[in-house]
Order: C-alpha cells, then sequence, then structure tokens
C-alpha cells in the first residue's frame, strides 16, 4: 500500500476535506496534501497520525494546527535526538504502539495530543515518491481511500450524473519529455487538458473520491515506446555550487526491452534455496524412505493410463503410505523438483538454517549432471535445528559471496517461524542489496513473518506465496522459479556525453541486472561549468545483453529544464547518497563528509542513518519554516513550546491477508449441491467411499509423478531402465516391444514416453510444464529424431491423445 494513512482513537475524527496537489514527471511524484479532521464527539479525543514509509518515499514536511498549537516534526542529528526523545513524556506509548498496531513494517508516528469536542486539526504533508511502473509501462500512482472525505461529506446533484464532492480538491500535473498520451482513473475526473502546443505537460482533477472502499489508482501512460527516460532537475541557487544541492542532478529511468530469447550459457542464473529447517520439525521418517521408489509394477490391463491407477489402487492398501503433505516429505519433494526444473549451465546452493546455517557447498557450483546428482543425495542429510532462526546471519553470509558475473542471484526462501526483533535488520539488508537479487518467499500459514516475507519479495521485485498446505509448496515454489528463468537484462552500463566542462557522479548506481516487466532508477550529479552555453543538451546510451543478444539506446535530454523549487528528484538522490554513505561505513571521523552529510539530510528534510525525528508542539508565533536549520536545545525548553511523541518505528504486528482454499470452498459447494437436490441427508458412507477412492488416486499420481521426476537427468532427458517403466505402469519387455524401431535411440524414446505422461497430467499437475520444456530442448538437439512415429507408438502404449504440438513447447 503505498500512500499515507491518517488513524485516532475513534472513528468520530472524521476526515471533512481534502486539498491534494501531484506533480508526477515521468516516475517520480511530489505530494503537497492538506487534510481536514474533526472531533465529532462530544467528548475530546486523544489522536495520532500514522503513515508508513516505504523505500521509495521521502516525507520531508510535516506539521499540524489546532487552534492556535502548532506540532512540528523535524530532523535533528541523530545523537541529540536520542536525547531530546529521553526528555519527552509519553514516549513509552510508542513501544505499546510498535507490537500492538494492526499495521507492520516501518512508519512515521505522531502523537497530537487531546483533540477537543467539535474542533478541527488540520495535517499538511508533504512527501516525494518513485513510482512504480506497471507492465504495460504506466507510471503507477496511488493514494488511500482513508485519506478521501466519507460519503456524508458528499453533496449529490441530482440534474448530474455524476457525483461531485465540494470538500475535495485533487489535482494532478504531468509532464513528461516524450509527452502526455491519457490517463487511467479508478474515479471520476476532468478531460485531460495539455498545458503546452508539444502535449510534454497536462493537467488532471478528480470530480469524485473513487467507488465505496477503493484506493485512488492513477495510471499514466507516455507517448511512444521507451528503453530510458530522463528528468533532470536544476540546482538550489542558495546552496553552493559542488554540493549536492548546488549541482544539477538527472533520474534516469531504465526499461530496458527484453525479448524472449533462449539464454546463453553464461547467463542462466544463480538460485540459492533456504530451508527453515522447522519445516519438518515432527518428522519421524526416515530419509532413505523419500527417494526409495518402491512402487509396485504391474500389469497392462485395459483402459490406457486410467485404468494402470485404478489397479494400482486395489493393491496400493497392501504397501506402507507415507503421506505427501508429510512437512519431511514436503521438503524433500520441493528441493527434488526445483533441482530437476534447473537449465544446464546455471548455478545453485542449497542452505538450511535454524539456530545456525549449512550450506551444501561452500560456494554456488555450476548445475550439471554430476552436481544434480549429489544434491539428490544430499538432502536427506538436512536435520531438524530448533535453535531459532538465524535467517539474518544467513542473509548477510550470502551477500558477502561475490555475484557470479552475468548469473543473476534469486533467492527461494521457505520459511515458518516468526524474526520478531530481527525483522528491521533483515529488511535493513534486504534494502542495501535489492539491486543485486530478487526472492520468492514461502511463508506457511501458521507463520508469524508474513508480512516480512512480502516486504522482502516486494523490496526485491520479486514474489511472494503464503503456502496455505504442505501440498501446495511444491507446486507454487516451481511456478516461481519458471518465472525467475524468464529472460532478463544483465550487463548493464551507462555512457554519458556531456557538453565539454560537464562531468557526472553516480549517486546510484545501474543495477547488476533488470528483470522482465520491471524498470529501474538511477541518481547522478553533473558537475561543472559548460564551455559552450549554446549547448543544451546531453545524451546517456544505455546498453544491456539478453542471453547472447546485445542491445543499445540512446536518449538525449534538455540540461534546461523549467526550475522546480521543491527540489523532489533532489530529495530522492539525498536519500540514496546518505544510505550509500552509511554503507560505506561513514562515521565522524571522516568530518568533512559526514558533516556534510548530516547538514543535507536536515535542509532537505531527508530521514537517514544520521538523523532522526523529533516534533515541537509551539504557539503560532513562534513557529519557524524548514529553510533554516532547526534551534537550539534553549529555545526548545522555552515556555512556549514542548516536546512531542514522535518517531520513525517498526511495527511488528501481524495481520496476514489469508484466502481461502479453492479445494475447501469446492467440497462445501458440492456438499450443499447434494443437500439441494436431495432435500435429505447425504449418503454418507458413500460419500466417504467416493472421496477415499480420489484420495487414492491422488496419492497413487503423485507417488507416480515423483518417481518419474526423481529419473529425470539434468538435461531433460530420461534413459530407458526399469525404473522408468515402472514409474509409468509398463513392464520393461513393454516398453521395448513398442519401441518403433532400432534406429530410434534408447533415451529418446524414453523420453517421448515421459513426455507424454506428464503432458497427459498436465490438467492435474499444471507446473509440470518446466519439466517438459527441458525435455522438449533436449529432443531438439538431437539428430534425426523420428518425432511423429514416436508420438504415435507412445500414445498407444499410454493409451493417450497427446497432440504433436506438444514439441513446439
Amino acid at each position: 500500500q503505498r500512500g499515507i494513512w491518517f488513524f485516532s482513537s475513534c472513528p468520530e475524527v472524521e476526515l471533512e476535506s481534502v486539498t491534494v496537489n501531484v506533480t508526477i514527471q515521468d516516475f517520480v511524484a511530489d505530494v503537497v496534501s492538506e487534510l481536514f479532521f474533526r472531533n465529532m464527539q462530544q467528548v475530546p479525543k486523544e489522536t495520532m497520525f500514522i503513515f508508513p514509509v516505504d523505500s521509495d518515499t521521502v516525507v520531508h514536511t510535516f506539521y499540524a494546527t489546532m487552534g492556535d498549537t502548532r506540532i512540528e516534526a523535524m530532523l535533528w542529528e541523530k545523537e541529540e535526538a536520542q536525547q531530546l526523545c529521553k526528555a519527552t513524556s509519553g514516549m513509552e506509548n510508542l513501544g505499546y504502539l510498535q507490537n500492538k498496531w494492526d499495521l507492520w513494517g516501518p512508519v512515521f508516528a505522531c502523537f497530537l495530543g487531546t483533540l477537543p469536542l467539535n474542533s478541527e486539526v488540520t495535517i499538511s504533508l508533504c512527501y516525494v515518491q518513485e513510482l512504480p511502473m506497471q507492465p504495460d509501462g504506466a507510471a503507477q500512482f496511488c493514494w488511500p481511500r482513508e485519506l478521501f472525505p466519507r460519503p456524508n461529506y458528499i453533496r449529490r446533484h441530482s440534474s448530474e450524473e455524476e457525483t461531485e464532492s465540494e470538500n475535495l480538491h485533487f489535482s494532478i500535473c504531468l509532464n513528461s519529455a516524450h509527452g502526455v498520451s491519457h490517463v487511467a482513473i479508478n474515479s471520476s475526473y476532468t478531460p485531460l487538458q495539455y498545458t503546452t502546443p508539444d502535449q510534454t505537460s497536462a493537467v488532471v482533477s478528480l470530480k469524485r473520491p473513487p467507488w465505496m472502499q477503493d484506493d485512488l489508482n492513477l495510471l499514466v501512460y507516455y507517448r511512444g515506446s521507451h528503453t530510458l527516460s530522463a528528468v533532470v532537475e536544476r540546482r538550489d541557487p542558495k546552496a553552493p555550487p559542488g554540493s549536492l544541492l548546488g549541482d544539477p542532478v538527472v533520474m534516469v529511468t531504465l526499461m530496458p526491452t527484453i525479448p524472449e530469447v533462449e539464454p546463453s550459457p553464461g547467463h542462466l542464473g544463480e538460485f540459492l534455496f533456504l530451508m527453515d529447517c522447522s519445516l519438518f520439525q515432527d518428522a519421524q521418517v526416515p530419509p532413505e524412505e523419500v527417494f526409495r521408489g518402491n512402487f509396485p509394477r504391474w500389469s497392462c490391463p485395459a483402459g490406457g493410463v486410467r485404468g494402470k491407477l485404478l489397479h494400482v489402487a486395489r493393491c496400493s492398501a497392501k504397501l506402507p503410505y507415507l503421506s505427501s503433505a508429510h512437512p519431511y516429505i514436503c521438503l524433500q519433494n520441493t528441493l527434488l523438483f526445483l533441482l530437476k526444473s534447473l537449465p544446464l549451465g546455471c548455478y545453485f546452493n542449497i542452505y538450511s538454517f535454524g539456530g545456525t546455517f549449512k550450506a551444501f557447498y561452500l560456494q554456488s557450483v555450476e548445475y550439471t549432471q554430476e552436481s544434480m546428482d549429489n544434491a539428490v543425495g544430499r538432502i536427506s542429510s538436512i536435520c531438524p535445528d530448533l535453535g531459532g532462526c538465524d535467517l539474518l546471519g544467513l542473509l548477510r553470509f550470502i551477500y558477502r559471496t561475490p555475484l557470479l558475473h552475468g548469473h543473476a542471484r534469486q533467492l527461494f526462501i521457505f520459511i515458518q517461524r516468526k524474526i520478531s526483533s530481527e525483522e528491521e535488520a533483515v529488511m535493513a539488508e534486504v534494502y542495501r542489496y535489492r539491486d543485486h537479487h530478487r526472492c520468492f518467499c514461502f511463508p506457511t500459514n501458521r507463520c508469524d513473518s508474513f508480512n516480512l516475507s512480502q516486504a522482502m519479495a516486494l523490496e526485491t521485485k520479486g514474489e511472494c506465496v503464503c503456502i496455505h498446505s504442505r501440498m501446495d509448496m511444491t507446486s507454487e515454489a516451481v511456478k516461481c522459479l519458471q518465472r525467475a528463468l524468464q529472460p532478463l537484462a544483465s550487463g548493464i552500463s551507462l555512457h554519458w556525453e556531456l557538453p565539454p566542462g560537464l562531468e557526472v557522479s553516480m549517486i546510484r548506481k545501474a543495477p547488476e541486472m533488470i528483470f522482465q516487466g520491471h524498470k529501474s532508477s538511477i541518481y547522478a550529479q553533473i558537475h561543472g561549468q559548460t564551455q559552450d552555453p549554446e549547448v543544451e543538451e546531453g545524451a546517456v546510451t544505455l546498453q544491456y545483453h539478453v542471453g547472447s543478444q546485445s542491445f543499445d539506446y540512446t536518449l538525449r535530454f534538455s540540461l534546461s529544464p523549467s526550475a522546480d523549487n521543491r527540489l523532489p528528484v533532489h530529495r530522492m538522490a539525498m536519500m540514496h547518497l546518505l544510505w550509500k554513505l552509511a554503507w560505506e561505513g561513514t562515521s565522524r571521523t571522516e568530518k568533512d563528509i559526514w558533516h556534510n552529510a548530516v547538514k543535507s539530510s536536515l535542509s532537505l528534510g531527508v530521514l537517514s542513518p544520521f538523523t532522526s525525528i523529533v516534533a515541537v508542539r509551539m504557539k503560532q508565533r513562534d513557529a519557524w519554516h524548514h529553510d533554516s536549520l532547526p534551534p537550539d536545545f534553549s529555545m526548545l525548553f522555552s515556555p512556549s513550546c514542548n516536546l512531542v511523541p514522535c518517531q520513525l518505528l517498526w511495527l511488528c504486528s501481524f495481520r496476514p491477508a489469508w484466502f481461502k482454499s479453492t479445494k475447501f470452498w469446492m467440497v462445501q459447494k458440492c456438499q450443499f449441491f447434494l443437500e439441494i437436490l436431495g432435500h435429505k441427508t447425504p449418503d454418507t458412507e458413500a460419500l466417504t467411499q467416493l472421496s477415499a477412492t480420489c484420495k487414492g488416486k491422488e496419492k497413487l499420481l503423485s507417488w507416480a509423478f515423483s518417481k518419474l521426476v526423481a529419473h529425470q537427468k539434468a538435461n531433460g532427458s530420461w534413459a530407458l531402465t526399469t525404473a522408468l517403466a515402472s514409474a509409468l505402469g509398463l513392464s520393461e519387455a513393454d516398453v521395448e516391444l513398442q519401441r518403433p524401431s532400432e534406429d530410434v535411440q534408447p533415451a529418446v524414446w524414453a523420453t517421448i514416453l515421459a513426455l507424454v505422461w506428464l503432458h497427459q497430467y498436465k490438467w492435474k499437475v499444471s507446473w509440470s510444464q518446466i519439466l517438459e520444456t527441458k525435455a522438449c530442448r533436449w529432443l531438439r538437439d538431437q539428430a534425426e529424431v523420428q518425432l511423429d512415429e514416436c508420438l504415435e507408438a507412445a500414445n498407444s502404449l499410454l493409451g493417450c491423445f497427446v497432440e504433436p504440438t506438444i514439441f513446439r513447447i
């Protein structure tokens, strides 16, 4: 959720009116808002203002006005701010808020005090934000529904179809050198009006809030298809040249075009699997039972594959059954399928973590037949470790390991336990390396770290999937792996062309890679003085690789942009620069660097590792403005002002958005229909027998599928063996007898049989496509393969009807 939220101790403190002015330049938004709340109760109410702060948002101005009292939040050097907080009464309330509120993650919290009955409080809030990009290239801006006036403050005109709000003033100014094409807003709005002949600027306003309980969702589309976007912002004339504020800053948004190509062997990725050992803490099954594959051979009764499955179902009661939903089996099955689905030439490693962490290999190894077999054999060596959850230590170990050139690092994290007090430290590490990797997170439905998992995935442009049942773990993980194997842009570099006398200093560098459908924004400071005032343009060229293909795009941009006194791009650049200095270990010992960083942070209102927030209550006549540095201690303790509990907090509450199981809903629906149709209690015994039969088939199919996949080679092929025939429900003699001719290689015949079997049950195991694709690629690399003849023989032997299009996966 992007945006700002207001919360009070009761709903009677209502939002009466809103004035919002948003300026969007390509993919950065500058927001100025004023919110008017009123206490509708007949008693005074304690109120507070809370809003989330994500890593792409800089809130630089906040103050509240109640009568002749003004509460202003400002930045102080961290040590001084800590001393002030110790002198502030009521700070313990923030500690209570940290663990009891419904929200989760970093938020700004400010207690406003007692709001008298029928009185108003005005909130002034200003922030800048880097906007996300939608898959279709649109810039997305959101405003939460909590910050719109309630319906009882909306005037309805019977003569108009549209509903207009007299208490909503929401204007949006759009700018882009590419030209503004159109907007899409989930609310009523005025027609888009262009303010320049070349349509590079436009304005639009909301007529009313979004319908019902929707957040405002604004999508801005720019003209043409472009891979690069640049926004240059002029220097602050009051700042000394050479400083960040005293020089122009450019924000370049990279949106590389990534075609669907076969990845080259040197750019297949590094896949790291992180397994929480508590996922199988109740395991009592000997590891050697898992991959033994003791499935019975059976004859070939009529009815094709379905007949064979029914035949085995009748025999399966004699076999000891190990539930596929058992935690130990789920973990091993998940690792098995992930390993089998990797492409030859990539790199991988497996980590288990609990109180400590262990790695299969000292460093990631290349994926070959030998390394895959070794890893599969070592899966059973993972042991429970219930002494804690050292995810932070493991992440720090991984991040210290150098990246493999050209191989995108992607983490698959399976977690069950709460990280608790380490959540903030974990997110700090993830944020620090967010341009270097991507996280796919799989918290279980019993896990208290769902929100942390979601934040890790969001920060790295990955995905978070809640595992509602252990049987979903494997399928969801393989689906995410399929996404992780999509082509990406790597080897990214930028080359600048500026007039003589100017040079570029990078603040936030280009990332190691950009994944399909994503963007990345970099920031740079432009130093010097041009030697030719008539040259008002610069250029930047983006170069990158997708597989074995090379791409380059050049964008020319103006070096004389219109002035923006609010400096939104400078503020975003400042945030990245301050964090960069903190990560590089800049401290008081490096006095010049440290002093300039703190001074810049204070002057722009950009929170950093060197500063902290302090709020002050004062009379309006004593209020000061942000164009001056904070006052000294003597002013803070004057009779006209006092300190207010105000801090940037990390809320640890747990309130994930769970979803009902589709399978459970279907069972309930079928039961309901039976009761309606018969108007009597259904035959419970018959239902139970039917359910048991279906479950038996599912178990058997799962057995066969697991065993079949266990025999697939790293290159995607299968060998013609007795074990493969058994997994397919066939005898070795039948398999050999039906081979079209001796000219057909045994491995080709075995692979086509396995491929047909997998494809036939794709409706049951939809995520098997990644294994089918590996098999098809291997078949395409073989010489003189009689695909049509082999497919006809495989369909006949297995009782299937698979079309030849299967080979074009």
